[in-house]
């Protein structure tokens, strides 16, 4: 067969394959268009659910790709006044900080009608303010170890409802605070989830504030003032009813030496007593 007859034969099979291809629906791409796969729904990578993550085949940052919403907040609720019913952390599996001084044991405990904090997570937020090389452990007096339950403790980190703390505290019920009573270092929900108002220095840093000041009193030490205006607060200072010029501090040894003011208490009012926290 001629080369001119080839040709024709051949342009008349491409011919009929694209008329075949029509006729069946099948197709190709667009030229420089990829392939685009099933859009399928289904968890996140860290595999929590992602409420309709959309995989489509783009590359990431396509224009019209999807993207996992956010996981809503954990909202935290509670009565009043709680059952005095409690949830221990485990024990912390590292050493206790620090290598020389007397050991103390403690308990993390959280009550149970609190809802939305994990006892967990609690827990290591208490052991990771008494394990901070800024906390009691720096001057070598005392080392800090978390227990669990079943073993003896010298003291319990509480987190309690502010009627509970009232209970435990039996000082004046204000519900608004938190104390030490005892061996009971209790700390009032409703301080842990909104600090206080006017508080600039976050709430990260007036929990590590409320640990170290309510187990200081533990170890002995009483209340201080502002050592001057614009200066950090000591933390033995009763910073959640005011800070009188100083600036939020949450530790006893902020550069590896002892910070303290004037001994001594302001005679500062308590804000009302505040109720319970619905979920929302």
């Amino acid at each position: 067969m001629s080369t001119k007859a080839t040709r024709s034969v051949n342009a008349a099979s491409v011919a009929l394959l694209l008329v075949m291809a029509l006729l069946t629906g099948c197709g190709l791409p667009a030229a420089g268009q990829p392939a685009t796969g099933p859009t399928t729904t289904g968890p996140a990578p860290d595999g929590r659910p992602s409420a309709g993550r959309v995989t489509t085949g783009r590359p990431a940052g396509a224009a019209g790709s999807a993207v996992a919403a956010p996981s809503p907040a954990v909202q935290v609720s509670y009565p009043a006044t709680g059952g005095n019913r409690w949830s221990v952390a485990a024990a912390e599996t590292t050493p206790a900080r620090g290598n020389r001084g007397r050991l103390l044991r403690y308990r993390v405990a959280v009550e149970r009608d609190i809802r939305g904090l994990a006892v967990a997570d609690v827990a290591a937020a208490v052991s990771a303010t008494l394990d901070d090389p800024r906390g009691w452990t720096a001057g070598g007096a005392w080392r800090l170890r978390r227990v669990g339950a079943a073993t003896p403790a010298d003291f319990t980190v509480y987190l309690a409802t502010p009627g509970t703390r009232d209970r435990l505290c039996q000082d004046v019920p204000d519900g608004y605070t938190s104390c030490r009573r005892g061996d009971r270092v209790v700390l009032n929900v409703a301080r842990w989830i909104k600090a206080v108002p006017g508080y600039r220095a976050g709430l990260d840093t007036y929990r590590q504030y409320m640990v170290n000041h309510e187990v200081g009193h533990r170890l002995g030490l009483g209340h201080e003032r502002c050592p001057g205006r614009g200066r950090p607060a000591p933390v033995m200072q009763q910073q959640t009813l005011g800070l009188h010029g100083c600036t939020g501090n949450a530790w006893p040894y902020p550069g590896g030496v002892r910070y303290a003011g004037p001994v001594g208490a302001y005679q500062d009012d308590i804000p009302p007593r505040e109720g319970a926290r619905p979920a929302r």
